[in-house]
């Protein structure tokens, strides 16, 4: 049994006699408690297998449960586990190197680094001991610089520059300065000026620590002679040319200038003889595709920010690539920029068109061991260019659909939903549109339709809104001043309502009236739709509504509670919000094994007009994106008890606090597997009530689903669980097992003995990852 134990933790086990597991690197910087040792190790030739908590990686050692016969079995684990890392002495040299010359680039001139190598029972660890050299400081800083105008142009950015007296003198730090005045030259007219015209000279004769830089800008590059030196031009831009083409016509040839036509005669003449035949071209007012109008020209001007004319700015042709990007309508865009005389610049932009409308189906379905189960799918239909201006239209329906098999309990619930994107401000400036990387105008209209046993629900939203992102794709904004919801039931059942002892309850059960505004913001490093490398996002949303209103109230009549009426129904006012950061750490071969992990919190209020978040702004958890091993709205609030006035359970509350982690790895074929944990729960804020409110309300249970910051820990609801995935390239469908480890209302910790009971479990379909 302890031979069996010792084999099944060995992270050695698969390695030959002779060699060994390389198992950590150490860097001790003798003379500096300063400068951090981690800055070094990405110079480093070969590093250790990743860790996980304390140095453990358990994947080492699934990996050396290899039996060595090369079979099933050992495919198998080779492919969950991951091979160690083999210690190659070789490369320990060239790791000196690489950090010697780092610490040069930082500005360390004749350090030493020294090695050591420690091995013990197949395991080396090899330590560096740096000595870090000397450095110098900027004593004086004086420019040399040819060409008069050029001269003017860097003089009078000198107040952004990255040199200054006093500064360490590094190469790290002349790099970036070079490399800042480049990009400040080439958004001003310097069409072709690099970095590489940059000479520095820095005398350090004096011996006293002190350099005198010299920053020379030549007219030749660092790879060419004084002789090949030719005079620095500004540029403006000239014709820019727009070629719709088909993604196979290779032989590219020029289409139209912007605000020209081209004839079917001419075009025909032109692509006589070529093999394949392009069918776009410019028609009046439309570019035509296949023989049908593609999008109108004006829209190819607003998208366009390159003029010809004005002083080159390579922001512009960055700009313009981003928004012909984003735009929707192309499938591949390119920009070829091209010296068409000796103070202009031809731009050429190739557009490629894609696939303009399209369906997407999703299903989400759950079940759990009480016999409840939950379907809801939403079909959609899209047309990325509807009115042959890159407007993007979708219309979506959805169902969701709870009932038991062998009971009379049933929910339905129907919506549609339709909305219009717009890539343009509309009854905005015109300089607004200029000022932010893809500008749209968003539309939306929605009806929703709930048959539940306690009452029918019926909500009709609006909203209007603007959009945009910034320039590096990784923040996009969205606000909308205006958002309508007109909400009104039917059908309450009367013994539902009376059975509601809490007033704050009950006023989530009426007709109201939302007219206020929301916003999100939402910040990603990595923007594509599936990252190959690590990524982190922050997702922010709130809606406020009512202010607006409120200002009005003495127009308005009131109800016996005081409430301020519009057309006979309260109007809401609430503060919502909502904030989610999720990263997403991707590791092994090709990168198909992930850690991911999200932290979610979220909070609202009524206030003024309302005493209560409305009920559908209220949070909930539970389901294929939350708590799997509940289902959605069976979570909480606090260590409450379900609340059994419902038919099916209806859990909500003030505030959501959630963190989840889940590590996927492969299997075979398109099969991806997952073990996850959940944990969270929703809570109530603390309310007054009345005297003749408290007689009613049983205290005990109020309090339980009330959030206490020195007690909310001990009622976070916590799950484990396994799941399965299947990558079909256009779509993830993901299978979930869940089962509780802590439910707060029975205050129960389960273990492997209780995971397969009633109700300490649930199954959850789902399509994409959960976070």
């Amino acid at each position: 049994m302890s031979a069996f134990v010792v084999a099944a933790c060995s992270t050695t086990k698969v390695i030959p006699q002779g060699q060994s597991r390389l198992k950590a690197n150490r860097i001790i910087v003798e003379n500096s408690k300063d400068y951090l040792s981690s800055d070094l190790q990405p110079y480093l030739k070969q590093k250790p297998n990743t860790s996980f908590i304390f140095g453990w990686n358990p994947f080492l050692n699934i990996y050396n449960w290899s039996n060595g016969k090369g079979k099933g079995w050992d495919k198998f684990v080779q492919k969950l586990g991951q091979a160690p890392v083999i210690f190659d002495s070789t490369l320990v040299a060239s790791s000196k190197t690489n950090m010697y010359n780092h610490l040069v680039y930082d500005g360390y001139y004749n350090s030493s680094i020294r090695d050591s190598i420690v091995t013990k029972r197949k395991k080396s660890t090899v330590y560096y001991k740096v000595k870090l050299g000397r450095q110098y400081v900027i004593d004086s800083i004086s420019y040399s610089i040819a060409d008069p105008k050029l001269a003017g142009f860097i003089y009078a950015d000198t107040v952004n520059s990255l040199l200054h007296n006093n500064d360490i003198l590094s190469e790290n730090r002349l790099e970036q300065e070079s490399g800042r005045v480049e990009e400040y030259l080439r958004n001003n007219g310097y069409y072709g000026f690099s970095k590489n015209y940059f000479f520095f000279e820095a005398d350090t004769l004096s011996g006293d620590g002190k350099a005198s830089l010299n920053v020379t800008v030549a007219d030749y590059t660092r790879n060419e002679l004084a002789k090949n030196g030719r005079p620095h031009r500004q540029f403006t831009f000239g014709d820019v040319y727009i070629r719709p083409m088909r993604s196979n016509f290779q032989n590219r040839i020029q289409m139209a200038q912007i605000g020209d036509s081209l004839g079917r005669s001419e075009f025909a003449r032109r692509v006589q003889g070529l093999r394949t035949l392009d069918t776009s071209y410019y028609r009046g007012t439309y570019i035509i595709h296949n023989g049908k109008p593609l999008l109108r020209k004006s829209v190819l001007a607003r998208m366009n920010t390159i003029k010809k004319g004005e002083l080159y700015n390579e922001q512009s042709v960055a700009n313009t690539y981003r928004r012909f990007s984003n735009i929707g309508v192309f499938g591949s865009v390119n920009v070829q920029l091209e010296e068409s005389d000796s103070s202009t610049v031809k731009t050429n932009i190739q557009l490629t068109a894609s696939a303009l409308q399209g369906y997407k189906l999703n299903l989400e379905a759950s079940t759990n061991s009480s016999g409840l189960f939950g379907i809801a799918p939403t079909l959609s239909y899209y047309h990325k260019n509807i009115f042959r201006g890159g407007e993007l239209f979708t219309l979506s329906f959805m169902g969701d659909f709870q009932f038991k098999l062998n009971e009379d309990v049933r929910s339905t619930e129907f919506g549609v939903s339709s909305s219009l994107s717009i890539p343009n401000f509309l009854l905005l400036p015109n300089r607004l549109f200029h000022s932010v990387l893809m500008p749209k105008t968003e539309v939306a209209v929605s009806y929703n339709y709930q048959d539940r046993p306690e009452y029918i629900r019926n909500i009709i939203s609006a909203s209007y809104g603007y959009s945009w992102n910034t320039r590096n794709n990784r923040m996009f904004f969205k606000i909308n001043p205006v958002q309508v919801n007109i909400v009104k039931l039917t059908n309450l059942s009367e013994s539902f309502y009376e059975s509601l002892k809490d007033p704050f309850l009950k006023n989530s059960y009426q007709n109201h009236f939302d007219f206020g505004l929301g916003a999100s913001l939402y910040y990603t490093t990595d923007a594509s739709p599936d990252p190959k490398k690590s990524y982190f996002y922050l997702r922010w949303q709130n809606d406020i509504a009512g202010n607006l209103l409120s200002l009005f109230n003495k127009a308005f009549s009131q109800n016996e509670q005081g409430e301020r009426l519009i057309w006979g129904s309260p109007y809401s006012q609430y503060y919502r919000g909502e904030i989610t950061a999720v990263y997403t750490w991707k590791f092994g071969k090709t990168n198909r094994q992930a850690l991911a992990s999200r932290l979610l919190v979220g909070a609202g209020t009524g206030y003024g007009n309302s005493i209560q978040l409305p009920f559908e702004k209220l949070f909930w958890a539970g389901g294929a994106y939350s708590l799997r091993a509940w289902q959605a709205r069976t979570v909480g609030p606090g260590h409450a008890p379900e609340d059994t006035t419902f038919s099916i359970p209806n859990q909500t509350g003030d505030i959501r606090l959630e963190a989840n982690l889940e590590y996927r790895f492969p299997l075979f074929w398109s099969f991806d597997g997952a073990v996850f944990v959940d944990a969270g729960n929703v809570w109530n804020v603390r309310r007054s009530y009345s005297e003749a409110d408290k007689e009613e309300i049983s205290s005990a249970a109020e309090q339980a689903g009330v959030f206490k910051f020195n007690t909310f820990y001990k009622h976070i609801a916590a799950d484990w669980g396994i799941g399965l995935r299947l990558n079909l390239g256009f779509a993830l469908l993901r299978l979930d097992w869940g089962m509780k480890i802590y439910d707060p209302p029975t205050d129960l910790w389960m273990g492997p003995g209780s995971w397969f009971k009633k109700g300490n479990y649930g199954i959850q379909f789902g399509v994409g990852y959960p976070f």
